[in-house]
């Protein structure tokens, strides 16, 4: 299913707050916080030319998110990120001076972060990435995971030393619990989704993922023409659509946010006109994208930016997780965890269809690029839903790591 946006961006130029965090000082911001870590290299940018001749479009391309700063998914941009600047605008405040990120190792720097506390709630990766930035500064990490979450999935928090506290119900209730926890007792949420009054933080996550498509741009020939994103609260395809139009203007990609159908709350909002909060039904096998309300501010966004919106089943999603680990002759092999290849089977479902393909644009003059947004950060599920060991396909792929 297919919504085109026809209010699209330059109709409805996005809010100054917003062009602030998204654009190019936003982006350089986030690449000063990068340039202190040790483990921080752009991931790869592949390309498919077999799967998009067969596509029938010119250029396919895949931002390989499963190598990023070691927690093999794209959200170790935001959440460490938004902790590592709170951390920072404290420090500064309260050593009277400006503190900046080469700093960090500081001991007056280290005590004050070691007398915070970041707490979130998590499917998965947001909660590793702010437990790995409370770590980086000596801040400590407290996590609520719901019932959804898999025991490898919380083991890998668990591992950066973070505390978990577990929560009855959805991704909602653990949301719901971090925050009244936190306010009792004077914690910092660092949230991947915002609500009335809690903005900030949110943003500052969104501005992390800025560094996805800015390496993308500087690792290909040309901007793309289409830009295929998948959506849970719709952080990340408001990150990436908010700097495509900031920083490429008239030659921005045609966006497309791509979501779970069985969890589709941008959709639906979309088709609202309005943020709206979708019932709770059968969980989707896309659980990191498995959420039932948008940030408020990536919709204030995605409203703006998104010249499409579709939904894709589990099937689907599992389909181009098989395609990318099995690739075509001459396509590189590519570990896509359920999520991540989301943005992918959107594209594989849409030039299936001539009404689709027609009012996408998508021809052989089309440069697409689609997000790899999680390799398989539970690599039990991956093997039961791909029937590969992950560390088989980077082995195909010439990677000898596991």
């Amino acid at each position: 299913m297919l919504l085109l946006n026809s209010d699209a961006y330059y109709r409805f130029p996005l809010l100054a707050d917003d062009r602030s965090t998204l654009g190019r000082a936003g982006a350089d911001e986030v690449e000063r916080f990068l340039a202190v870590r040790a483990d921080h290299h752009p991931t790869p940018l592949l390309s498919l030319p077999a799967l998009a001749t067969r596509l029938g479009i010119g250029e396919l391309l895949v931002k390989d998110e499963a190598h990023r700063l070691g927690l093999c998914s794209f959200k170790a941009l935001g959440g460490a990120y938004a902790v590592v600047r709170l951390v920072i605008e404290k420090a500064s405040r309260q050593l009277g001076r400006t503190v900046d990120y080469t700093q960090l190792g500081q001991d007056e720097v280290r005590s004050v972060a070691a007398e915070m506390v970041f707490a979130c709630a998590t499917d998965g990766n947001h909660g590793r990435s702010v437990a790995q930035g409370a770590r980086f500064v000596g801040a400590k990490a407290v996590i609520f995971v719901h019932g959804g979450v898999s025991p490898g999935r919380v083991q890998a928090i668990a591992a950066f030393g973070a505390e978990i506290v577990r929560v009855g119900g959805t991704y909602d209730d653990s949301v719901a619990e971090a925050a009244r926890v936190s306010q009792a007792r004077g914690w910092t949420v660092v949230s991947d989704t915002s609500w009335a009054g809690y903005e900030r933080i949110p943003s500052l996550v969104m501005q992390g993922y800025t560094t996805i498509l800015r390496e993308a741009l500087q690792q290909m020939r040309e901007p793309p023409t289409h830009l295929f994103v998948q959506a849970g609260v719709g952080g990340i395809a408001a990150a990436l659509g908010g700097h495509a139009a900031l920083v490429l203007e008239a030659q921005r990609p045609k966006l497309v946010v791509v979501e779970p159908a069985l969890s589709a709350c941008i959709f639906a909002s979309a088709q609202a006109g309005q943020p709206v909060k979708v019932d709770h039904g059968a969980p989707t096998v896309m659980a990191m994208l498995e959420c039932y309300e948008p940030s408020q501010v990536a919709w204030r966004i995605l409203m703006r930016v998104a010249d499409g919106f579709m939904t894709v089943e589990d099937e689907e999603a599992i389909a181009a997780m098989k395609a990318l680990a099995r690739p075509l002759p001459g396509d590189p092999a590519i570990v896509a965890g359920e999520s991540g290849a989301a943005g992918l089977a959107g594209l594989l479902r849409a030039a299936r269809g001539d009404a689709m393909r027609q009012a996408l644009g998508l021809d052989a003059n089309a440069r697409v690029l689609v997000i790899n947004s999680e390799g398989a950060t539970d690599p039990a599920r991956y093997r039961d839903l791909v029937g590969l060991d992950p560390a088989d396909v980077r082995v195909a792929n010439g990677e000898i790591q596991a």
